[in-house]
């Protein structure tokens, strides 16, 4: 019997990563006009090429039918389930997952399933997953994994710099006016996800001044609360995270890793969108 840990395909967890640590993904789906994709199925280069073709598509959880499968299975092993979600705001996969939970239940009436929900997304959200699965990995109990990922989820942040607001006003993911109001002053807005939802953290004036700011956040934080683990989320435009990385480096003496950001959160911020998910050992206020 173990405990298993499953997530969802915006945690954008390394491959080798969720190898090593046996964490299950279950991807979300993005809807075009005539075709649709599992995100985890559809490459970075050629999404964003097919969205300045075809528009900006939908998304939509995984099904009920596979979440139920994916279940069923690890119940039938004997092993107990800690699932960890994108933000119920952001998404119905939380909600799907209590439907199955219960649908579950009325057959394996002992099944031990726990459903978190992140109130976040990409590796604010794989953090907590991981986590959670090294301490499944060292015999914890199904509680106490938990709980991990729940103190995880407090001492984590995420800002993120748009390229451009038009994704986010076409979205709905912050108001439209602040997204037009931003573009006709010239102004770059910081973003982070507070209470589940996109919000905006701070404006300023051009984004090399961004990065700053997100920078001074991360080194108040670091030093208030004792930095752990830093990771650089971009898209479409590795270049600038490789910089990025540079500059954390220098002032950190500490590795981090770039990872990319997937279309289904990435059709929200848009190409050329770059930011930093972190986690410090105290949590951040």
């Amino acid at each position: 019997m173990a405990i298993k840990i499953l997530t969802d395909s915006t945690s954008y967890i390394d491959k080798d990563i969720k190898e090593e640590l046996d964490i299950q993904t279950i991807s979300l789906n993005i809807i075009f006009k005539n075709e649709s994709f599992k995100e985890c199925d559809i490459d970075n280069d050629i999404f964003y090429k097919k969205m300045e073709q075809e528009g900006i598509p939908t998304s939509s959880q995984p099904s009920i039918e596979e979440l139920y499968h994916i279940m069923k299975d690890a119940v039938e092993k004997g092993d107990s389930i800690l699932c960890i979600f994108l933000s119920s705001d952001l998404s119905g996969t939380y909600s799907a997952a209590h439907t199955v939970k219960n649908m579950i239940l009325e057959k394996y009436e002992n099944a031990k399933i726990e459903i978190l929900d992140s109130r976040s997304t990409c590796m604010q959200l794989g953090f907590a997953a991981i986590l959670a699965a090294k301490a499944a990995k060292e015999g914890q109990s199904l509680e106490e994994v938990k709980k991990i990922a729940e103190k995880n989820l407090k001492k984590s942040k995420f800002l993120f710099i748009p390229d451009n607001l038009e994704y986010l006003k076409k979205g709905g993911r912050i108001g439209g006016a602040s997204a037009l109001i931003g573009n006709l002053l010239k102004i770059i807005p910081i973003l982070t996800v507070e209470e589940g939802k996109t919000t905006i953290y701070t404006k300023v004036r051009t984004k090399k001044k961004a990065i700053e700011t997100m920078l001074d956040k991360l080194l108040k934080d670091a030093n208030s609360c004792e930095l752990v683990e830093v990771v650089i989320h971009h898209i479409n435009c590795f270049n600038e995270a490789i910089e990025l990385n540079k500059k954390i480096k220098e002032i950190f003496k500490l590795e981090t890793k770039i990872c990319d950001i997937g279309p289904v959160i990435g059709m929200h911020v848009g190409p050329g969108a770059i930011g930093i998910v972190y986690y410090t050992k105290q949590d951040i206020i």
